[in-house]
């Protein structure tokens, strides 16, 4: 079975001024929205205590607030129609970063791919995003790595697998450039229908930007680089990029936004769990059993263009379930 999770708009509110980079990490952001948005669907979904009553009503199961198509439950349950966004689609910007998980057989992507952005055009009320961002499993960009001499790339970059500070290992060696490219094929058919704009990448240094590009039909106009315990660019990737007509963000994500057990944690019937899950081995337990391996995250953002405010910000997630 596949588990669809959503956070729904995480905005609430009115919109908010874009600040950049993010203070809060993706993982925490991700887990803290997810949580949150299974517990309002929850409390909505309890039945109302009438005073006088003569006994207390039923507990909540997860039927109650999940709804499930073919082979595929989505917690919460999705919306009808969803609210999409309030202006015409050109005043905005629309950003989108999607993960790609430790451990996944690369073959799938094409697939998932499509499967995570049509959620977003579906809850944005959209056809085409402006920016889509992608982040491979196991590449993390680290400074220390840069070749002083950007113009002659090393032939490897292998140390870039370091962590980001705070953020979950996944212990994951980088993938190498032709499966890269190969996911980036599927992508570039997206950009060809029309749905994706621009794409970018994420965490690519020098030496590994040198050796994917000449290999590209649609070349990547944004590359994002978490610089984590400081500030500054290395100059090596600042000429590099600026050779190449590619712009440098910074960001604040991590590779490794979901870990399994965070996934089981979440879904799990323990304190802080959704009770969708039963925990593993307790035969008298409600709820679904097997094995949960996160599939893929995909984080939206759209922000209202002359106002520079973020009106709708979100994620979903993709897990699969397998049974005992």
């Amino acid at each position: 079975m596949k588990l669809i999770l959503s956070t729904s708009n995480i905005m609430g509110g009115p919109p908010s001024v874009v600040r950049r980079p993010g203070y809060e990490k993706s993982n925490t952001e991700l887990t803290s929205a997810l949580r949150s948005n299974f517990a309002a669907a929850k409390q909505a979904s309890e039945p109302s205590t009438h005073a006088g009553a003569s006994s207390p009503p039923k507990p909540t199961t997860y039927q109650s607030w999940t709804s499930q198509t073919s082979n595929t439950l989505f917690i919460p349950a999705s919306e009808p129609t969803p609210a999409g966004l309030a202006e015409e689609r050109s005043q905005y910007d629309i950003t989108v970063k999607l993960f790609y998980l430790p451990n996944i057989p690369s073959t799938r992507r094409s697939l998932q791919n499509r499967e995570a952005i049509d959620l977003v055009l579906r809850e944005l009320g959209v056809s085409s995003i402006d920016l889509l961002i992608v982040s491979f499993p196991g590449i993390s960009f680290d400074a220390d790595d840069e070749d002083s001499d950007y113009e002659s790339p090393a032939p490897s970059d292998s140390r870039s697998t370091s962590t980001n500070a705070g953020c979950p290992d996944a212990e994951t060696a980088p993938e190498d450039i032709d499966t890269i490219v190969q996911t980036w094929r599927t992508l570039e058919k997206l950009h060809d229908d029309g749905i994706i704009a621009k794409l970018g990448v994420a965490e690519f240094g020098t030496q590994r930007l040198a050796r994917f590009l000449p290999q590209t039909k649609v070349r990547p106009t944004v590359d994002q680089i978490n610089v984590r315990d400081c500030c500054v660019v290395p100059k090596p990737l600042i000429l590099y990029a600026k050779q190449e007509g590619i712009e440098l963000l910074t960001h604040n994500d991590c590779t490794n936004v979901l870990p399994r057990g965070t996934v089981r944690e979440l879904l799990g019937s323990g304190e802080h769990g959704a009770g969708v899950l039963a925990a593993l081995g307790a035969a008298e337990e409600a709820g679904l059993r097997g094995d949960v391996e996160p599939q893929w995250v995909i984080k939206y953002t759209a922000v209202v263009k002359d106002r520079g405010v973020v009106e709708s910000k979100g994620y979903f997630a993709a897990a699969e379930l397998r049974g005992d």
